[in-house]
C-alpha cells in the first residue's frame, strides 16, 4: 500500500466519522458541527493530496484508479444525503447529481469493456471541486450555529453555500452531457 492509496483509504474511513459528527451536531451539540466540518475538510484535502503524490512520484495504481474517484463520490454523497435528511438540500438536486454519477460510472464500465479508458475531464474535476466547496460552506454555516454574534456570518455562508450548490448542479449536468457527447460513438449515438 503506497501513500496515495493509504490517503484514499483514510478518506473512505473518515466518511462514517464525518456522519457521526454531522448528526451529533444536528442534535444541538455545536462542537460536533465544527468537528464534522473539520473532518470533511481533511477528507477533501486527502483527495487533492493523493492525486498529486501519485502523479509526482509515479505511484499510480489500478487500486487508486478505482478507489480514488469512488472515495470522492462516497464522501460527497454521504454529505448530500445527510443534508437532504435535515431538509437543508432539496432532494431533486441530489437525485440529479447521483444520476449523473451513476450514468458516467456506467459509461466508463461500457468503455472499459471495449478497451477504452474515459479519463476525468476538466468539467468533471471542476464539478467535484464545486460540490466540495458547496458542502464545505454549508457545513461551515452549521458550525457557526445560532450564536447571535455569528448571524451575519452564517447568513453570508448560507447564501454562498446555496449559490455554490446551484452552480454544482449545473456543472454536474454539463459535465455529464460532455462525457456522453464525447462518448457518443461508443454508445452508438449519431
Amino acid at each position: 500500500m503506497n501513500l496515495p492509496n493509504l490517503l484514499t483509504v483514510i478518506r473512505m474511513a473518515l466518511v462514517p466519522v464525518f456522519l457521526v459528527f454531522f448528526y451529533m451536531g444536528k442534535d444541538g451539540l455545536q462542537l460536533y458541527s465544527a468537528l464534522a466540518f473539520a473532518v470533511f475538510i481533511i477528507a477533501s484535502l486527502t483527495d487533492a493530496l493523493d492525486g498529486y503524490i501519485a502523479r509526482k512520484r509515479s505511484l499510480i495504481t489500478n487500486f487508486g484508479k478505482l478507489m480514488d474517484p469512488l472515495a470522492d463520490k462516497v464522501l460527497t454523497t454521504a454529505a448530500f444525503i445527510a443534508f437532504v435528511g435535515t431538509g437543508e438540500i432539496m432532494p431533486w438536486m441530489v437525485i440529479v447529481i447521483l444520476a449523473r454519477e451513476f450514468a458516467i460510472t456506467g459509461l466508463r464500465g461500457v468503455a472499459a469493456s471495449e478497451g477504452v479508458v474515459i479519463e476525468a475531464g476538466s468539467a468533471g474535476k471542476f464539478k467535484t471541486v464545486t460540490q466540495i466547496i458547496a458542502l464545505s460552506l454549508m457545513l461551515l454555516g452549521n458550525a457557526a450555529g445560532p450564536n447571535p454574534a455569528m448571524q451575519g456570518f452564517w447568513a453570508f455562508v448560507n447564501v454562498a453555500g446555496m449559490a455554490c450548490l446551484w452552480a454544482a448542479v449545473i456543472i454536474t449536468v454539463y459535465s455529464g452531457a460532455e462525457y456522453i457527447w464525447k462518448s457518443r460513438k461508443l454508445l452508438n449515438l449519431k
